[in-house]
């Protein structure tokens, strides 16, 4: 790490984050939360200035080929500094035309592509790649709030990568395999551990903190003339790996391919890699049913499709998890409480509410394998496999 990566380190684990508490507390003693008041000008514009003068030396020494980790890093803090001028108001895409954080855009967009990603922060800098040196890690605040929400989503990413992880074992192996029934155990009890960590989640985060102070800085900005959409929690391979795989969700309907294409720069070149791998792969749904039509099944039929059909429901479960608990709790009853002025820029992903909500709803419904006729639901051949143990 260069002296000027390690100073700009340095202040966002600091000043920067004093500075982000100090304004959240600001704004969420007044009566408007979700309004920025006059009050607290002066941390704004220090704010801005340092981070500006941090990033400048930064621009001027360019490269220093310090590997993949360094500067991925780099525009992590770069990106978290970006996303709190957004939140603070100091840049808002739709009275802009170019970002006026010129220094911080270049240095993204240089960084985006010698990384082959998006040049602004992602998830995974404040999860799975946020070092703490110290024993602290990254956060835009020193909340409580925050912390529980990065906490909890960190484990519940490792979580579903470790199902990921289970079920990408069993490619070479084949549903058949009679080791495969423990590799469907193994993703199972990781699809149990996600909805355990959500659970904890939804019981020890306050929905006003987490709408008022933590939300706000996953909203999307420009990084020079474009504006990218916010950074989002299921921006990793693994939950797409397990759509894929089970065979719930697939790359030929376009509602989720375009959910695929729209995070795709937003994951690290290594799930880049991992997720286009497994998009080419036969679902294990489809190789049951192969089965399951066969004159002569394996020994193994009955007990590995149990196995899998378990999978099936756990990662159903959290899907339904999410959405019924997490979606309705922390953000459409929260919204509903707004102005119809607050409602501009509210989503993440940038489409409006109404919008996003019905997307979401349909995504939860192929991860559940709902009896839906206007999505591609699995539902009828999920339910044909089930008939062959019943019958068994």
């Amino acid at each position: 790490m260069s002296p000027n990566t390690e100073a700009l380190d340095h202040w966002i684990r600091t000043g920067f984050r004093e500075m982000n508490t100090e304004l959240e507390e600001i704004y969420f003693a007044q009566d408007a939360r979700h309004e920025i008041p006059a009050d607290g000008a002066d941390l704004r514009r220090a704010l801005r200035d340092e981070g500006r003068d941090l990033i400048k030396p930064l621009l001027v020494e360019g490269n220093t080929d310090e590997g993949f980790e360094a500067a991925y890093d780099l525009l992590g803090c770069v990106g978290l500094y970006m996303a709190a001028c957004r939140r603070h108001e100091i840049t808002e895409p739709s009275r802009e035309r170019t970002s006026p954080l010129l220094e911080a855009s270049a240095l993204a967009l240089h960084l985006s592509m010698t990384l082959g990603v998006s040049p602004r922060f992602a998830s995974s800098h404040l999860t799975t790649n946020n070092s703490a040196p110290d024993g602290a890690y990254r956060s835009f605040t020193s909340l409580e709030d925050e912390r529980i929400f990065i906490d909890y989503n960190t484990l519940g990413v490792f979580a579903y990568m470790r199902a990921a992880d289970a079920l990408r074992r069993i490619l070479p192996l084949g549903v058949a395999h009679p080791l495969a029934v423990h590799l469907f155990g193994e993703a199972k009890a990781a699809l149990d551990d996600v909805t355990a960590w959500n659970d904890r989640l939804f019981r020890e985060l306050d929905a006003d903190r987490f709408f008022y102070c933590v939300r706000p800085y996953y909203k999307p900005y420009r990084v020079g003339p474009k504006v990218y959409r916010g950074a989002n929690a299921g921006d990793f391979a693994g939950i797409n790996v397990i759509d894929v795989l089970l065979g719930l969700c697939s790359a030929d309907n376009p509602d989720y391919a375009q959910i695929l294409n729209d995070k795709f720069l937003f994951m690290q070149p290594e799930d880049q890699a991992i997720l286009k791998d497994c998009m080419r792969r036969e679902s294990f749904l489809n190789a049951f049913l192969k089965l399951h039509r066969a004159k002569r099944r394996p020994d193994t039929y009955q007990r590995n499709l149990a196995a899998y059909l378990e999978v099936v429901d756990a990662h159903g479960r959290g899907a339904a998890q999410h959405h019924d608990q997490l979606v309705t709790k922390y953000i459409e009853r929260q919204a509903g409480a707004l102005p119809e002025s607050g409602l501009n820029n509210l989503t993440a992903s940038g489409p409006p509410l109404p919008v996003l909500l019905d997307s979401l709803q349909r995504l939860r419904d192929l991860r559940t394998a709902e009896r839906r006729d206007d999505i591609p639901s699995r539902h009828r051949e999920l339910e044909q496999l089930r008939s062959t143990l019943s019958a068994a």
